[in-house]
């Protein structure tokens, strides 16, 4: 099986954790990470603002300014032990292609993909694939969604599924990408079972994906021989979140702390 994996430049839990596991029951053939530009980052705020309004924006930023000045350093911090965790139970990649780009939908990026010709692709990344890139693989594109699909699509499900007491929904989706926005058949479901009163909502979203690591793995081997059979997700509601609100953040914390 091989195997290629999409990420952004100072990921290091996807660019070095997962591609050292993915190498362990895979030939990972190649690496595509990712530099965003300035453009890339004031379309996703333009996005948001239209979603939730200038006002309820705010309370978006009131928390990413919160997350820098409370949260980040703690987060750093995990995802540096859990990255050791990984480098002791996993050997070093050799040898293995690294692209460097902006975008996932570049032509540079298409015709690296074509070349290292993968039959699994994980799509670790903030930005929407184009058909043209996510169906060069054979076994297709698959992406570890940090929410339960489809009640919590697109970005910071996790976070979501918290802040509305969803305590059950707290998980990852495997699923393989088509034309919508985390729509794709579903492959698994994997959950939290953490303490959510001391993780933070990144904390979490890594977790979901790190504690199921052997799950998640030979679900794509059965994936790549044919086995695996998707998961009817078919008349359950269906929901598109955005960023998380400092005010949803709080209310969280304070309903986890009552338990």
């Amino acid at each position: 099986m091989k195997t290629l994996v999409i990420c952004h430049d100072g990921a290091a839990l996807d660019k070095e954790g997962l591609a050292r596991w993915l190498a362990s029951f895979s030939e990972v053939v190649g690496l595509v990470v990712l530099r965003e530009t300035g453009k890339r980052a004031r379309r996703r705020v333009s996005t948001e603002i239209k979603r939730v309004g200038p006002l309820r924006f705010l309370d978006v930023l009131a928390f990413r300014a919160y997350y820098r000045l409370v949260l980040a350093e703690n987060d750093r911090r995990w995802e540096n032990h859990k990255l050791e965790e990984l480098r002791a139970s996993y050997p070093a990649l050799k040898d293995v292609p690294i692209l460097m780009t902006h975008s996932p939908n570049s032509e540079e990026a298409e015709r690296f993909i074509k070349e290292r010709r993968p039959d699994i692709m994980i799509a670790r990344c903030k930005s929407l694939l184009k058909e043209t890139i996510f169906s060069i693989p054979t076994k297709g594109t698959y992406v570890m969604h940090p929410g339960i699909c489809p009640e919590y699509r697109n970005a910071h499900g996790c976070f979501w599924a918290l802040a509305n007491g969803d305590r059950d929904r707290v998980g990852m989706t495997l699923l393989r990408i088509d034309k919508g926005v985390d729509t794709g058949p579903v492959f698994g479901f994997y959950y939290y079972s953490g303490d959510d009163r001391n993780d933070s909502h990144i904390v979490i979203q890594h977790r979901v994906v790190v504690d199921n690591l052997a799950s998640i793995g030979k679900k794509l081997q059965e994936i790549f021989l044919g086995e695996a059979i998707p998961i009817d997700t078919k008349g359950r509601h269906s929901a598109v979140w955005g960023q998380p609100w400092l005010t949803k953040y709080m209310a969280w914390k304070a309903r986890a702390r009552r338990g």
